[in-house]
């Protein structure tokens, strides 16, 4: 099984944190759907023998496109791939875009899943963040949404200056009540070029706090967990039959196209990414030409993947793969970086599984970091 991801790069607005690739400017919109469902085409030889499982339409926003542009790229996708009988769809949407009239008109076709960029309950939250919607916005989408949509994941972000715990939980709460089956959360960042990075240099807005992200985590954890949810995967939280397909098949190794600008795929072997540009994009694509290039990936290079993607989740990094995949050499060099880890109950080991704690799972990448190796071949 494998996955087809559609990046659609147009925003209403830049996000101050926000370093994807998107443009602001509508003008080309229609020019970008035909050359997103003629890369479709373009690649179905890379599937012949695949059969895709998950289409996901990243962005950018996908949900300022028309819902008939986004059903003419499902059905490029089904008239030239070999597609599940159950396939999971879904769509990115913000939460100013989703009028009663749009999610019932969502609903009617074959997408099956929102992702709701939510971020916030909070209006002064949003404003930072210069997201398009407002608080009620959120709030209101996601009592249409959640009447028409069984599956349904939002996004929230903690980690904000000056958020206090009483309040992060408030936004915890706020989605709990609306009785979605996924949370995604991530902590703030700092991009470099963003105007959040930005500001921070000038002063204007205070520098983030990596202990307050850390123990908004925690916070996070615990209240999910509590409330049914199964953390999963480092950022994401679903209840049972919930996790999703889509973000799974990334973390597990599956196969995957990106169509789109800035797009990446990869096939098990090797990684490509189209260009970050749409006038190039749109050139070479009517040309018949992939925007694209690619690295083949070494042994070490999948090492080290399996273990940054492998200590994230719940399914953790297989000893016997290891060995059975990498060699002895690299079973031997494993066991030594991660002893001091596990000495310090970060990391366990259970039936030839190693795994991140409880403790250990905020501090997960960087712990991964300190296994990797750095002998490319």
């Amino acid at each position: 099984m494998s996955g087809i991801y559609i990046h659609i790069p147009f925003c209403k607005q830049a996000c101050h944190y926000c370093d994807f690739h998107f443009s602001t400017s509508l003008k080309k919109k229609d020019e970008m759907v035909a050359a997103l469902a003629k890369e479709i085409a373009l690649r179905k030889e890379e599937f012949n023998d695949e059969v895709v499982e998950t289409i996901y339409f990243g962005g950018g926003t996908p949900s300022i496109l028309e819902v008939s542009d986004l059903q003419l790229l499902i059905d490029a996708v089904y008239h030239n791939y070999d597609v599940a009988e159950n396939p999971e769809i879904t769509v990115e949407a913000n939460p100013d875009d989703l009028t009663e009239e749009r999610i019932i008109q969502l609903s009617n076709n074959r997408i099956n899943r929102l992702s709701i960029g939510i971020q916030s309950f909070f209006e002064d939250d949003l404003k930072l963040m210069n997201r398009a919607h407002n608080s009620a916005e959120a709030q209101k989408c996601l009592e249409i949404a959640t009447r028409y949509f069984d599956n349904i994941t939002i996004d929230l972000i903690y980690g904000m200056p000056g958020m206090s715990h009483e309040k992060w939980l408030q936004n915890i709460e706020t989605a709990l009540s609306y009785n979605i089956p996924h949370i995604s959360s991530y902590a703030l960042t700092v991009e470099p070029k963003t105007a959040l990075h930005s500001f921070i240099q000038k002063g204007i807005i205070p520098p983030l706090d990596d202990e307050l992200a850390q123990e908004h985590f925690h916070l996070l954890v615990d209240t999910l967990e509590a409330n049914g949810f199964i953390h999963y995967e480092l950022s994401n939280f679903g209840k049972e039959n919930y996790f999703s397909k889509n973000n799974s098949s990334y973390w597990l190794g599956k196969k995957y196209i990106g169509i789109g600008p800035s797009a990446h795929s990869y096939n098990g072997v090797s990684r490509s990414w189209n260009v970050s540009n749409n006038s190039r994009y749109l050139k070479d694509i009517v040309e018949n030409q992939l925007p694209s290039e690619t690295e083949t990936l070494t042994r070490t290079d999948r090492y080290n993947e399996y273990i940054m993607t492998g200590l994230r989740t719940i399914w953790g990094v297989s000893l016997d793969r290891i060995q059975a995949e990498f060699g002895k050499s690299y079973l031997e060099y494993l066991n030594q970086q991660a002893a001091k880890y596990i000495e310090d109950h970060l990391l366990y080991v259970d039936d030839n599984i190693l795994r991140t704690t409880k403790s250990g799972k905020f501090l997960g990448d960087g712990i991964a970091s300190d296994l990797f190796l750095l002998n490319l071949e």
